[in-house]
């Protein structure tokens, strides 16, 4: 016998013995009453329905097996439309297209709207004659012009990005169809997505080798150099150094439109990190400091050329024109011809002129009796009694005067005594006032973790995150 008929059998018992029960207790509750006092019936009748209730369940029948019950399958057929009702409902549809087009180099409005698509000589024409409108055909190369026709290249709107303001705003030119089939041109003013990249490099020749194959934009490399040229020799950089950094990017419309400030970087050269970290100290000033808020901006620059070689230090020396030995009172840096020459510190043009076997030269007058000479320029970019700031360009660098090959001749002064530079003790600028020290450290505890977060991945390929 099954389990469950076992059960149910048990069950069958318990329930015939609770019914013989149940009426034995009943016929005695009628006796008793018929002798009690009309206080206790009341209260009688209380257990009596009791009673009655487990009778109830005692008597109720179990659910049935859902095994037993009986199972219908039911088949229905839905109707499909055919393929060539499909398609003709399709074709019926009016069809819409989205196209992207960058603006080439030489494009002209026809071959451009013909690549987006459009076959419209309404829309042509309007392109041509509005004054709006007319600013699609001066778009620069590069930007992404985006285009909705019909099925017929009717043109229904189109989109191309303009100048940016300088800051984080753009004007987006707008050409649409009305209801009437009329069309109307608008640039709007849009504002750029804000981003924050994040990227990684190692050297293996030069930076930019390195920031090419990491993908970095080169205005950006080109911040790496000035974020770190007090300290870092980029013409003498290792092979392994490697350097992470942190910098702002703009986008519309899913595309990029211009790189900002490069925010934060670390680079090791030599076996030594540099660190370093833009704070905005408000009212439209701010610099480059290390991690425990020094300003990174050195009085002099430690090379007035970016990228340079030193042909002659501060040493005695064969001239190369006379022949004779005496001291040279200067660093020779050779460059090409045409080389941006930059201002070592700030200060004030003393002199911009030719002065004998110097050639082309320019001194700059700092404090304390500092100077600098810039001598073999091949053209000079400021003039006498001029205010020019640290790395701001002064000239470019030439063979003239006594020169034997294109470079620059610099000399640093005190009290108009030529000195080796590298000797010479100048204090950086001062480090940041205590009640900006709080929000500073906020800014550099951001940046340490996003340098966390790249350092795992230095040598590789570059690395993106955007915020």
């Amino acid at each position: 016998m099954r389990f469950l008929d076992k059960f149910r059998h048990l069950a069958a018992n318990l329930t015939a013995s609770a019914q013989v029960k149940a009426q034995e207790t009943i016929q005695s509750a009628v006796q008793s009453v018929r002798t009690m006092r009309p206080s206790r019936v009341l209260s009688f009748s209380a257990l009596f329905f009791a009673v009655c209730a487990v009778g109830a369940v005692g008597v109720a029948p179990l659910a049935p097996d859902a095994a037993d019950l009986p199972v219908k399958t039911i088949v229905q057929e839905l109707p499909l439309p055919s393929l060539e009702e499909q398609m003709a409902k399709i074709i019926l549809q009016p069809q819409h297209f989205i196209k992207e087009e960058k603006v080439q180099r030489g494009d002209s409005l026809a071959s451009l709207l013909q690549r987006l698509g459009v076959d419209d000589s309404k829309a042509s024409n309007f392109i041509k004659t509005d004054a709006v409108a007319r600013t699609l055909v001066q778009a620069r190369a590069g930007r992404t012009v985006r285009a909705k026709t019909t099925d017929d290249g009717l043109l229904e709107w189109l989109r191309v990005g303009l100048q940016d303001d300088g800051k984080q705003n753009s004007k987006t030119l707008v050409i649409s169809r009305d209801e009437h089939g009329d069309f109307r041109a608008e640039e709007l003013a849009e504002q750029y997505e804000r981003r924050i990249e994040m990227r990684s490099g190692e050297i293996q020749s030069s930076l930019y080798v390195a920031t090419d194959k990491a993908l970095i934009p080169g205005a950006v490399a080109d911040q790496i150099v000035k974020m770190f040229e007090t300290n870092i020799d980029f013409y003498k950089l290792q092979r392994g150094d490697y350097f992470n950094i942190v910098y702002e990017t703009f986008w519309q419309n899913g595309e990029m439109v211009k790189t900002g400030r490069l925010l934060s970087g670390e680079f090791r050269n030599a076996g030594k990190l540099f660190q370093a970290v833009w704070f905005d100290e408000g009212a439209g000033e701010g610099g480059y400091y290390s991690f425990d808020g020094r300003s990174l901006k050195k009085a002099f620059l430690k090379s007035p050329l970016e990228f340079s070689r030193i042909s002659s230090g501060f040493s005695m020396r064969i001239h190369p024109i006379s022949g004779k030995w005496k001291a040279h009172k200067g660093i020779d840096f050779a460059a090409v011809t045409g080389t941006p020459i930059r201002a070592s510190a700030d200060g004030t043009i003393d002199h911009a002129g030719v002065q004998g076997g110097y050639g082309n030269m320019v001194i700059i007058k700092h404090w304390n009796g500092y100077s600098t000479a810039y001598g073999h320029m091949s053209r000079i970019a400021v003039r006498k009694g001029a205010r020019v700031m640290q790395g701001e360009v002064i000239g470019y660098v030439g063979s003239t005067g006594w020169s034997t090959g294109p470079h620059l001749h610099y000399e640093f002064r005190v009290n108009g005594e030529a000195r080796d530079p590298n000797t010479i003790s100048v204090q950086s600028a001062a480090a940041l006032a205590a009640n900006d020290m709080p929000r500073f450290r906020t800014v550099a505890a951001d940046m340490e973790h996003r340098f966390n977060l790249l350092r795992p991945e230095r040598g590789s390929a570059a690395r993106t995150a955007a915020r």
